[in-house]
């Protein structure tokens, strides 16, 4: 079993997106290319660590509200101690999933996607973690 407090480059994604694109889209297939975007450099994003969720959205406001707007946006919550052009590199192939997934979506309705990336500070940052095990 692993404890950590710190130290471990943990990804994680988080996908929030308003309840009228669920019927338009399958979240689950975009969460899985997001994660592997991150299994396909998991030299550096250990693959044990990937955790991704999607949030439906009930109650939001878009814009002045008057139209059926929609948006998604995608957190990477990684640890410290990558390099700019890592990261530059990874938030990009991510947000290129992310337009590809709903292009199609994009072209027929009012739609704003985003994407940002957090970086968690070793303090106040706690893990338990016995996945990574699997894959080392």
């Amino acid at each position: 079993m692993t404890y950590s407090r710190g130290g471990v480059k943990i990804p994680h994604i988080i996908v929030e997106y308003t309840d009228n694109l669920k019927e338009e889209t399958n979240i689950s297939q975009l969460l899985k290319s997001l994660n592997e975007v991150l299994i396909a450099r998991a030299s550096t994003f250990p693959i044990g660590g990937i955790r991704s969720r999607a949030i439906e959205l009930q109650h939001y406001y878009v814009a002045n509200g008057s139209q059926d707007d929609a948006f998604v946006h995608v957190t990477l919550k990684i640890a410290g101690g990558r390099s700019d052009e890592v990261k530059q590199e990874t938030c990009q192939a991510m947000f290129d999933v992310v337009t590809t997934h709903f292009s199609e979506v994009f072209d027929r309705r009012s739609l704003a996607l985003s994407l940002e990336l957090f970086e968690f500070s070793e303090t106040g940052t706690f893990k338990k973690n016995n996945i990574h095990r699997r894959y080392q």
